[in-house]
């Protein structure tokens, strides 16, 4: 009985945010960063501190505040990832091109870490993950995850980023930081907003409508917020004319690109001749790179119900998002005999994958006091499903009969978690000790479905008497750019975890503030964890803080990296029917090549700085260090090296177990990540003129400082980690971001400038291509508005000034296909809208 007791009052971390705003005492101002850029509310941040009544100026570890709803009336940014992308100097999001699903989720990190190493809450209550794995090469290459393009911008008050290691107070993933959205409260407000845009290549073009109501509810303040929002972005192109040869020319010994040709020059006049013969241009031929056409509607709701004693609230909230995306793969050239069916696209065709996301979330709890404390249980249940369409393509082995449109599958997220949490502050104790403990109880699930049959299989593969295969026809199976899911990669996998945890935060004076959490988690599948934090602030003088932090921190390996599967069938050098791709850790095949089962990764973060304040002048600085061991990765294909010529010593291990090649999810790497934050803000009033600079940098560096190569692989070092996904780690993203924000207003007028400088980053393209450095650049936003109440017109433009990432080095644009890379800004250019937003 002590035994378990001790463990609950020990245990591991904290009081979620939602439990202070029910107590909040001496409710300072603060500024938040943003819209204006920046506005004053009488809030607190509820992240990051226990302590109510703490600004961010006073909490223990950095926190940005974002005012989503000035930023959604002024910034030319339309989506929850480019809005932060703009404001937030070390949060991090790119669109992706020919990347498959994650063209359709926008991976997004803070820090230049994992999207998987940041946690996501809504009003304090965990957020799942989606259902995808991005394992296309992009950034985050091998990670889950959070849509935040799922959440209407139109349904949050504010967003709270916590810049700090947070699982000890939080649990897994919380390694990089924390990101809490508080949805929206108020009732008796309309607010409305229409959008309209286009690029400056005529592209891209943008439709978005937001509607947020609230309902009053009782009479002891009771509330419904509900919010919907329908969203449309056209896809782009940016795309030139490439070297790939275009028409079949293997009776003239040439192949794949005219470098290799036998007289390069003579096999572009071969394709330029047969062009002119049908009419047709090198454009018509040209791929589709760009961002993806996406389709997007969905609903939120956020419900508060006081009770009429006065002691407790029910509250609930959640909501429905549906995404439609169509993105685009590799186009078929004629020249791809085996895989054309010329009597259905006799000059190939353009492959596009169609996703349908579905992603639905409801939160329901119960806050009561029990005389000094307060109590909070609540259960959070999320699902994220994403199913893949192909069309305008074939099944090549069908020949005549390939229909041109596949089912393909798909994989589902599910994720429940319950909480209890317990509450009290203690004013008798020193200055005041406030006091956190609870449980949680979590249940993760995920699934891969199979496509219909001609979406994966090979209808050329006969069997022999003999037990052999023969491929008869010589044409690839499955459909081509997206091969679906076949039912070998079928699984439906669970497990739970549960966890204790503690928070204390004591003003030992009332300039010193100390604080500590601990928690344990058990994991049904991988086993225990234990994790601490110290942190402390203290208060030189009533406008200069120094506060710093050490914690430790875990990542669990997510169900999507333990069991994702994506095999396909081939011939092996017997005869035999063999299998290749993605196989999982538990297999015989990850065994055979010694890949260990996956385990957590740990953290080390240590943070310093300081906060101060003159005036209408605030400036915080804060340095961070965090070392994680055993980073999970995605490998490249054992069985052949990174040219794709089999390497006879592994080949001879997979062949006896029916496999070619294989990939896996292994914890290959430890990293470290140096940097420092700089966030200032200084508002100047002169009568009806306001004027608001606002000044945010992230200096970031990730290194790698080890990596864990089993003996038997020795030697396959770029196949188990390749430098390209080195570099992505190590410069994927700026080293050095930053922003600096202009607003002025003068009645009923105001004007938006904001720079963001996208530092140099790094991308590499081996064996074939080299290591490019991309410069660093600035991109420009401007906005003006004017408001005739209750309706505000909004003009502007992001990138007003059309500035790309560098131009590919040759050897890495796959021969002149890919122009730009998915880097820093991205690919739309320059972007122009308007807008009218009515506030009621």
């Amino acid at each position: 009985m002590h035994r378990y007791l001790y463990l609950l009052l020990l245990l591991l971390a904290f009081q979620h945010p939602a439990n202070a705003q029910d107590t909040t005492r001496n409710r300072d101002s603060i500024a938040l960063m943003g819209g204006k850029e920046t506005t004053t509310l009488q809030e607190v941040v509820l992240i990051g501190s226990r302590g109510i009544g703490r600004s961010r100026l006073n909490t223990p570890v950095p926190v940005d505040v974002f005012d989503i709803k000035k930023l959604q009336q002024q910034s030319p940014q339309n989506d929850l990832n480019q809005l932060l992308q703009y404001v937030s100097p070390s949060f991090n999001s790119n669109r992706q091109s020919s990347s498959d699903g994650s063209e359709h989720i926008d991976p997004a990190s803070i820090r230049g870490l994992g999207p998987d190493q940041v946690l996501v809450l809504i009003n304090g209550k965990r957020r799942h993950t989606t259902s995808l794995v991005n394992n296309q090469g992009t950034v985050g290459n091998g990670s889950v995850g959070t849509d935040l393009n799922a959440i209407p911008a139109s349904a949050i008050e504010r967003i709270e980023i916590l810049r700090d290691g947070a699982a000890a107070q939080y649990g897994s993933d919380a390694i990089a930081g924390v990101i809490n959205i508080v949805l929206k409260k108020n009732v008796r407000q309309l607010f409305a907003s229409a959008t309209g845009g286009l690029s400056s290549r005529n592209d891209g073009g943008l439709g978005q409508l937001n509607l947020n109501y609230g309902l009053p509810l009782g009479k002891q303040g009771g509330f419904l917020n509900l919010t919907g929002e329908a969203y449309y972005r056209g896809r782009t192109t940016r795309t030139q004319d490439h070297d790939l040869i275009i028409f079949d020319q293997s009776a003239l010994g040439n192949f794949f690109a005219y470098p290799f040709a036998n007289d390069p020059a003579a096999s572009r006049k071969y394709d330029d001749d047969k062009l002119k013969e049908l009419g047709l241009t090198r454009k018509d031929f040209n791929f589709q790179i760009g961002d993806a056409r996406i389709k997007n509607a969905a609903g939120f709701l956020n419900l508060g119900l006081p009770f009429n004693n006065g002691k407790g609230t029910f509250y609930a909230f959640g909501g429905y998002s549906f995404r439609k995306g169509e993105g685009y793969g590799f186009r078929r050239l004629p020249s791809e005999t085996e895989n054309m069916v010329y009597s259905i696209f006799p000059y190939g065709f353009q492959p596009n994958t169609t996703s349908h996301i579905h992603d639905r979330s409801l939160a329901l709890g119960v806050k009561y006091n029990f005389g000094p404390w307060q109590a909070d249980l609540s259960n959070t249940i999320g699902d994220n499903r994403f199913d893949y369409f192909v069309n305008n393509t074939v099944n090549a082995s069908l020949q005549d009969k390939s229909p041109t449109s596949f089912t393909a599958g798909g994989h589902e997220f599910l994720q429940n978690t319950t909480n209890l949490d317990f509450y009290r502050r203690f004013g008798d104790v020193a200055y005041g000790l406030n006091l956190a403990m609870g449980a949680e109880f979590r249940v993760d699930d995920y699934r891969i479905r199979a496509g219909e049959e001609a979406s994966w299989r090979n209808y050329g593969l006969r069997q022999n008497a003999d037990g052999t295969v023969t491929d008869t026809l010589g044409l690839s199976g499955g459909a081509q750019s997206f091969t679906g899911f076949s039912p070998a990669n079928v699984t439906h996998k669970s497990r739970n975890n549960t966890s204790l945890y503690a928070d204390a935060e004591l003003d030992v004076t009332s300039r010193w503030m100390i604080g500590g959490a601990a928690r344990f988690e058990h994991y049904s599948d991988f086993g225990s964890t234990i994790n601490g934090k110290l942190d402390t602030r203290y208060k030189v003088t009533d406008h200069f803080n120094i506060r710093g932090a050490v914690s430790t921190g875990f990542r669990a390996p997510s169900l999507h990296q333990q069991y994702f599967s994506y095999i396909s069938t081939d011939i092996l050098p017997d005869g035999k029917l063999g299998q290749s791709g993605f196989f999982t850790n538990s297999s015989v095949v990850a065994k055979a090549l010694d890949i260990p089962t996956l385990k957590q990764e740990t953290a080390l973060n240590y943070s310093l700085g300081f906060t101060a304040k003159a005036g209408n002048l605030s400036l915080t600085v804060d340095g961070y260090l965090i070392n994680i061991k055993d980073r999970i990765v995605l490998t490249g294909s054992f069985g052949y090296d990174p040219f794709g010529d089999p390497v006879p010593e592994i080949q001879n291990i997979l062949n006896p177990l029916g496999a070619s090649s294989a990939r896996f999810f292994s914890n290959a790497v430890d990293t470290r990540t140096l940097g420092i934050d700089v966030v200032a803000d200084y508002t100047l009033h002169a009568g009806p003129h306001t004027l608001n600079i606002s000044l945010g940098g992230n200096f970031n560096k990730n290194s790698i400082t080890g990596t864990h190569v089993p003996e038997l692989l020795k030697g396959q070092e770029s196949i188990f980690f390749s430098p390209n996904d080195s570099i992505l780690i190590v410069k994927g993203t700026p080293r050095v971001k930053a922003n600096l924000a202009l607003t002025y207003s003068y009645k009923k007028f105001s004007t938006t400038l904001r720079n963001v400088y996208f530092g140099e980053v790094a991308r590499n393209s081996f064996p074939y291509g080299s290591v490019q450095q991309l410069k660093g650049k600035v991109v420009t936003d401007l906005s003006v508005s004017y408001t005739l109440q209750p309706v505000t017109f909004t003009v502007g433009a992001n990138n007003l000034l059309d500035v790309f990432p560098d131009k590919q080095i040759y050897d890495n644009s796959y021969y002149g296909v890919f122009k730009y890379p998915s880097a820093q800004m991205g690919v739309l250019g320059a972007f122009y809208f308007v807008r009218m937003t009515v506030n009621l």
